[in-house]
């Protein structure tokens, strides 16, 4: 007969998760996470035909983590300020699981896949909150969340200078300057406007 598994499916993801958060992707190893729990690498294969399986998963439970900072953002009174301001908690207090998630080239979908979903999720709230049309909307949180992740890459990559409150006050700047490009420079949503023309009279006010 062969011997009682000793851990749970879920318990081998966490374990995975906890040698993620010190070692990086890079130190997920079915040896690594046999040691974190103390065992042997067989109880691991119970479960797993192999790494790719196992890394699957490690990635939805990061993912999982990741989803709770946005949702907590996206409660706020203004939901856009809040997830922007979550997302650079995150990489901040999970930089480990952000690599894994934004800055691997092994991650599925990436970066540009969270931004899709977040875009989604987010789409309704920057139309009601800052009376944009769709299309506004759109162009508005593409441009604001390649800052937001710019920022948080300097943070994982401790190249971050600023503290939450200068950071907030960044977000809150580029928020204002797009915000008002939506809405006053015609096609600019759209991508439509002569920028050459829009820009030689915005340098030439005094």
């Amino acid at each position: 007969m062969p011997p009682k598994v000793k851990f749970t499916k879920d318990e081998i993801v966490a374990a995975g998760l906890r040698v993620a958060r010190i070692k990086g992707a890079e130190g997920v190893t079915t040896r690594n996470i046999a040691a974190e729990l103390g065992v042997s690498t067989r109880p691991i294969f119970t479960y797993y035909r192999g790494m790719d399986e196992l890394r699957s998963d490690l990635r939805l439970a990061a993912r999982a983590v990741y989803r709770r900072y946005a949702e907590e953002g996206l409660r706020q009174p203004i939901p856009f300020l809040g997830f922007g301001q979550q997302y650079l908690r995150f990489a901040r207090e999970e930089p480990q699981l952000y690599r894994m998630l934004f800055l691997s080239t092994s991650a599925q979908g990436g970066a540009m896949a969270e931004m899709t979903q977040s875009q989604a999720l987010l789409r309704p709230s920057l139309c009601r909150i800052y009376r944009l049309d769709e299309t506004a909307a759109d162009r508005y949180f593409r441009n604001m969340w390649l800052i937001v992740h710019g920022l948080a890459t300097l943070i994982v990559t401790d190249s971050c200078p600023y503290s939450d409150a200068e950071l907030s006050a960044i977000l809150t700047e580029c928020s204002v300057s797009l915000c008002k490009a939506c809405k006053e420079i015609p096609g600019f949503a759209d991508g439509s406007f002569d920028w050459d023309t829009v820009f030689r009279e915005l340098v030439e006010k005094s």
